[in-house]
């Protein structure tokens, strides 16, 4: 996949006029049908007014290839995050509710569980010993402290899955430092819930974390991992297309139809 193509196509291009001449004129053509002006991610050029003018230290960093890819992960993380961070607030909630009316609860689950007894005896299902019932009802057991604070740990920990989405859809690096200590910080207690009770929620829940926390740190290069962050900044501007015009120093620049240029409709002729 084309990552510089498909992110155009997605928010359009990216074209900046550089003051300084030599450096204008590698990233400019004149065509038949106008000017055009070289994209910064794509590197193709595009027909209209340019988006941006100014020295070229002051050109925006757009991202390129694998970067965009990047941003791709982590925004699937993001929406991850905030999927559970929503559901632990509902359970939170639910927990809450619980703690104020754990009598009425407890009856109205006795009841129903005395009408459900004759279709469980009617297909051996033997309601006394059931593990289900016995976790339900040790929780009718718990003091109505006891649940509010587990309603408050479920609330801190939805509201730390919630900005980790949020910094982790901007892109903020602080995000990903969040993410890999907090992630990390439960993977032992998704591990000894494993040999509880094995679900296949609770390998893919694990899988997925660990995958996440090894990612984002050797991607990323959290905690000095592959030269820490001045070597990920080095290699984000990098890819700058106007950095590595600097750097190459192609020569003159080349004629407008040797390159490609985009345009919803195509010129009738072309000249040399």
């Amino acid at each position: 996949m084309d990552w510089n193509r498909r992110a155009c196509a997605r928010r359009g291009h990216e074209t900046y006029a550089p003051d300084e001449p030599a450096l204008r004129a590698r990233l400019h053509a004149t065509t038949p049908v106008g000017e055009a002006w070289r994209c910064l991610r794509c590197g193709d050029y595009v027909l209209g007014e340019v988006k941006g003018r100014g020295p070229a230290g002051d050109a925006p960093v757009v991202m390129r290839g694998r970067a965009l890819r990047d941003v791709l992960i982590l925004r699937f993380l993001s929406i991850e995050r905030a999927a559970r961070g929503v559901l632990i607030l509902l359970a939170a909630y639910a927990v809450w509710r619980f703690s104020n009316s754990q009598d009425s609860v407890r009856r109205l689950f006795e009841d129903d569980l005395t009408a459900f007894r004759p279709v469980a005896e009617h297909f051996h299902y033997d309601l006394d010993h059931s593990p289900i019932v016995d976790s339900i009802r040790k929780t009718f057991d718990y003091k109505r402290s006891t649940l509010i604070w587990v309603a408050i740990g479920m609330v801190v920990y939805a509201v730390v899955e919630i900005v980790e989405a949020v910094g982790l859809w901007y892109l903020k690096r602080w995000a990903e430092y969040l993410t890999v200590v907090a992630t990390a910080a439960f993977l032992p207690l998704e591990g000894y819930e494993m040999r509880e009770h094995v679900s296949w929620f609770k390998v893919g829940t694990l899988v997925l974390n660990i995958l996440a926390v090894v990612y984002i740190i050797v991607a990323k290069r959290l905690f000095g991992v592959r030269g820490g962050a001045e070597a990920f900044e080095r290699e984000r501007h990098s890819e700058s297309l106007l950095e590595i015009d600097e750097a190459i120093h192609p020569g003159p620049p080349r004629q407008p139809w040797e390159e490609q240029v985009h345009t919803t409709k195509p010129p009738s002729a072309r000249t040399t």
